[in-house]
């Protein structure tokens, strides 16, 4: 496990407690780079109440991190710099991958975990996920010169690469005002700024399979893969590639 909170650190802005967290880059590409960074908290005691836990996540400054309350069950808690979470997508995906356990306990519900290969997969719920705008584009290179937009609104911004193929080219945009605002990797400190696209984000992945009720393989952000298959009775698969970056 990574040393002290100061030795992960990449230019913070505070004094933090001496807690050891590690840090994964979850949905990476075929090769192993870009993929959503992930702060993983093993050892969630030492950080039990939610405003310290809260204070922690906005300090890191990652679109998520994850405590672990117990791993052999799975439990978790997530938190973005700003709020607490229910369910998230990359979280799970990362902390299935890391706990390598068959479930993981969120307070959305129980989320399936497996391993396949490279690949760890989760199963969960579109009614888990909070409201995305899911904005259809007409062509990838459309996609490819968006602005990041105004803050307020969720925006999962996506075109067909190959309609046939399940093959789809997405951007995220969260709207909202937290983190430093690395606008490629889902954030890094809690300076200044704000996150303004997520590199790599499962949860709207979700809810696009869920809407248009078929497997993707999405390209999204500088480089990361996401993938889902629809399962029975509403539920929806989401994998990727995990990497401990530290």
């Amino acid at each position: 496990m990574p040393g002290p909170w100061a030795a992960g650190g990449r230019g913070r802005c505070f004094n933090a407690p001496v807690t050891a967290y590690d840090v994964l880059r979850v949905f990476c590409g075929p090769r192993g780079g870009y993929g959503n960074e992930l702060g993983v908290v093993r050892d969630g005691s030492v950080l039990p109440g939610p405003d310290e836990r809260q204070e922690f996540a906005a300090e890191l400054g990652f679109s998520e991190t994850v405590f672990v309350d117990d791993p052999e069950r799975g439990v978790i808690d997530i938190y973005t710099p700003t709020t607490r979470l229910p369910f998230a997508g990359h979280p799970c995906v990362g902390a299935a991958w890391l706990l390598d356990v068959p479930e993981l306990v969120t307070p959305a519900g129980v989320v399936g975990a497996r391993q396949d290969g490279e690949f760890c997969w989760i199963e969960a719920r579109a009614e888990w996920v909070p409201p995305r705008t899911l904005r259809q584009y007409a062509t990838a290179a459309e996609v490819d010169e968006l602005p990041v937009p105004p803050k307020g609104e969720w925006i999962y911004a996506w075109a067909w690469l190959d309609e046939p193929a399940g093959r789809i080219r997405a951007r995220a945009f969260p709207g909202r005002t937290e983190g430093r605002g690395d606008s490629r990797s889902g954030g890094a400190g809690a300076c200044a700024g704000g996150i303004d696209e997520d590199e790599a984000t499962g949860a709207a992945a979700l809810l696009l399979t869920d809407r248009l009720g078929r497997a993707l393989n999405i390209t999204q952000g500088a480089g990361s893969q996401i993938l889902t298959a629809p399962q029975p009775e509403g539920w929806t698969e989401v994998g990727g590639r995990v990497r401990l970056e530290r």
